[in-house]
């Protein structure tokens, strides 16, 4: 990159992969996890990046690697699972971006939207997701305790999730007295790094199957409150289902567990670790702060960079205030968003740039 050009993509690392890019650069046979965060619109940005990095570099280094998602991040790795996923990422973003509501829709409208969306996503690909030849993927999901284990009403719904969110401002300890994690999960991936238990949540692992595969993601991506809970999941621990990203919202886990040699890349629209959807408004309990920022040690992460954000429409990552923003302006909204996946190309061709040749300058320590 020459000098005074600013870079559509900012670049972390934790000092074992900063170490290993120096020595070796980066190489896809490297590569054994890819995270991906729940954030619903913010997702889009990546497309064309997840195309490049699963459609062409990854493949052409096949090996056995974890997927692992919440909530969009989940569906973003449900497409990376499809036999073409250039295609399954290109699907995924044109039903997301043409979502319509009216005004004031109820929770059950929202997700009878959502259940078509994945619907017409992973029909006639779900043996072909479950069963991918090399990747393992694994959705995350949270499962209500105490007042949200059964919640009748949207009263009690409502009262469980304030009581949970006051609990979490004390510590995501508390918040574990609200909420368990679900991970629906690839039965042929041993995951030794995250089956040994690493925080106060309890965590079940049940095998993701075609069966309950799409409830699996309709679960990982149920907004609370604005969704209806998922329920009676098949062959699934019984209970009540909502949004992944309220516990693993960025996807801080253990990942240097790993064993030696072993990166985790992480395509990211933003250039920070948040833990639970929660945690937002806590800038110190970042995944790089803390006792646990040696979790990171052995992650690269990509993100579009503050100059990449100040072009697009509105100078900002698609989200969801973007509904209300536009209202029933649909074809505004759906423009604005599918302008910003168009732009998602600049990011592909300079992370592509520096896996040709490794920039140590645009490379960071989180």
């Amino acid at each position: 990159m020459k000098p005074g050009l600013k870079s559509s993509i900012i670049l972390r690392a934790g000092p074992l992969a900063l170490d290993h890019i120096r020595q070796h650069g980066l190489q896809a046979s490297d590569i054994a996890v890819i995270p991906a965060a729940a954030g619903g619109p913010k997702g889009l940005i990546l497309q064309a990046l997840d195309q490049w990095v699963f459609g062409e570099w990854l493949a052409n280094a096949p090996r056995e690697r974890s997927l692992i998602g919440a909530s969009i991040g989940a569906w973003r790795m449900a497409a990376a699972s499809m036999k073409n996923p250039a295609q399954g990422f290109a699907r995924l973003g044109e039903l997301y971006c043409n979502q319509l509501y009216p005004a004031k829709p109820s929770s059950t409208y929202v997700t009878e939207v959502i259940q078509e969306l994945l619907s017409q996503f992973i029909s006639g690909h779900e043996h072909d997701i479950v069963q991918q030849t090399t990747h393992r993927l694994h959705v995350l999901t949270t499962k209500g305790r105490g007042w949200l284990r059964a919640p009748a009403h949207s009263f009690s719904t409502k009262a469980g999730f304030v009581a949970a969110s006051l609990a979490n401002i004390g510590s995501r300890s508390q918040l574990a007295n609200h909420m368990e994690r679900v991970v629906f999960s690839d039965q042929r991936d041993q995951l030794p790094w995250l089956k040994t238990k690493f925080d106060a949540f309890a965590t079940e692992f049940t095998a993701l199957n075609t069966e309950n595969l799409k409830a699996a993601l309709l679960a990982s991506g149920t907004l609370p409150l604005i969704m209806d809970p998922v329920r009676n999941i098949p062959k699934a621990p019984h209970g009540t289902y909502w949004d992944g990203g309220l516990i693993d919202y960025h996807l801080a886990l253990p990942y240097s567990r790993l064993s030696t040699g072993n990166l985790v890349l992480y395509p990211h629209f933003t250039d920070h670790i948040v833990p639970g959807w929660l945690d937002k408004a806590f800038a110190w309990r970042r995944a790089n702060k803390g006792k646990n920022q040696h979790w990171l040690d052995n992650v690269v992460l990509v993100a579009p960079s503050a100059e990449f954000i100040s072009a697009l429409p509105r100078q900002k990552l698609p989200d969801r205030k973007d509904f209300a923003y536009h209202g029933t302006n649909h074809q505004q909204r759906i423009q604005e968003w599918q302008q910003a996946i168009a732009a998602s190309a600049q990011l592909r061709d300079a992370f592509a740039a520096f896996i040709e040749k490794p920039d140590m300058n645009l490379i960071q320590p989180f």
